[in-house]
């Protein structure tokens, strides 16, 4: 079952018998994931299972649902604003889906794109020089970049449900357009942990939220106020800031502007992909999807570079975790651009940075 064809399911947008039996079988599964989880959450809280801490401050970036909510833009501001404010982050992370896991500072972009998964190879254009170290065990690494790259922050990429390693603030994002995961734990809905959780996060980062109905805004919020008690929320947009070619050569954005485009992605939010190609003003795009991760072989490309110049395109447009992922020799098709995404506050910016300069303040 591809990704469109489980979201049909999950959703109950699918209301024949066989979709009704699916998501009764998957509700039941639920339960357990839901009971393990919980008791999980709950030996952690009460110090049975051990947490780890590093020797420098730790800010989780984190979600409670599966998919894209952003995670990776946010992470490269991050990075990039303690850069600027004079410290020297490292990014933590498991590196899902990597061709070959990488544990080392080389931030350096691979011309075989074997260096690390898709989100690695993004952060290192995005933040050039922050350390990114990847591997399962993630107080192991948090130890080696502390003693290797001399970061005195680290940030741990996916990490709301990654507890052995103690952090000091733990930031959740959660995608506007759809918040709750289908209201469901996997496997039934989306979501990795039950919304309770929520409450043990420090600042909420509603993103996507210049897409949101005002009607969708105040469920949302009141979403919030049931699970935490507050509404408090930091609202966040991504915004495109240019196009970028196979040599990561930057191109303004009107640059697509009025072109026949044909688009592509393997990502975990398609449809918030989808808006962004829609403010474009591109002429009628249509959109191939694949898995979040996918990993483009010969037959895979030379099947999109088909497809789009069967519909005469002008122009094909992908992410940044999708052309990270493709070499320039490799692509037939018309000129393939990505966009560049940009991280917008619309409130709560500086909430954010006084959180994050008290972290320091008590650091010292």
């Amino acid at each position: 079952m591809d990704e469109a064809a489980l979201h049909e399911l999950l959703s109950g947008r699918r209301s024949d018998v066989t979709a009704r039996w699916l998501r009764g079988c998957l509700e039941v599964a639920s339960w357990g994931y839901a009971s393990v989880m919980t008791l999980r959450n709950a030996a952690y809280q009460r110090q049975w299972l051990k947490v780890h801490r590093a020797t420098v401050p730790v800010i989780s970036l984190g979600n409670v649902t599966t998919g894209g909510t952003g995670k990776t833009p946010f992470a490269a501001w991050l990075a990039n604003w303690f850069v600027r404010h004079g410290h020297k982050p490292g990014l933590l992370s498991r590196g899902y889906h990597s061709l070959n896991q990488v544990s080392s500072n080389d931030t350096s972009l691979s011309s075989d794109n074997t260096q690390g998964n898709d989100e690695k190879r993004v952060l290192d254009r995005l933040c050039p020089g922050v350390p990114h170290f990847q591997q399962r065990d993630r107080v192991d690494s948090a130890e080696r970049i502390v003693r290797q790259s001399g970061c005195d922050v680290l940030l741990l990429d996916d990490g709301f449900q990654h507890r052995r390693l103690h952090r000091d603030l733990d930031l959740v994002l959660i995608d506007g357009l759809q918040p709750w995961g289908y209201g469901h734990v996997l496997p039934r809905g989306l979501l990795r942990e039950p919304v309770s959780g929520l409450r043990r996060a420090d600042l909420i980062l509603l993103t996507r939220a210049n897409q949101c109905s005002s009607e969708q805004r105040q469920m949302l919020l009141k979403g919030l106020r049931d699970i935490r008690g507050t509404d408090e929320c930091i609202e966040v947009a991504f915004v495109p800031s240019h196009l970028v070619d196979l040599h990561w050569q930057a191109f303004p954005l009107e640059s697509s502007s009025g072109k026949k485009a044909f688009s592509f992605c393997g990502i975990g939010n398609p449809a918030g992909f989808r808006r962004t190609l829609d403010a474009l003003g591109t002429n009628g795009s249509t959109m191939r999807t694949f898995p979040d991760h996918h990993h483009y072989d010969a037959g895979d490309l030379r099947g999109l570079a088909e497809s789009a110049q069967e519909m005469s395109a002008e122009i094909v447009l992908t992410t940044q975790k999708d052309l990270v992922k493709i070499p320039a020799e490799n692509w037939h098709g018309p000129p393939l651009f990505a966009v560049e995404i940009g991280v917008e506050f619309l409130s709560g910016r500086q909430l954010l940075e006084s959180r994050l300069q008290q972290l320091f303040a008590s650091a010292e």
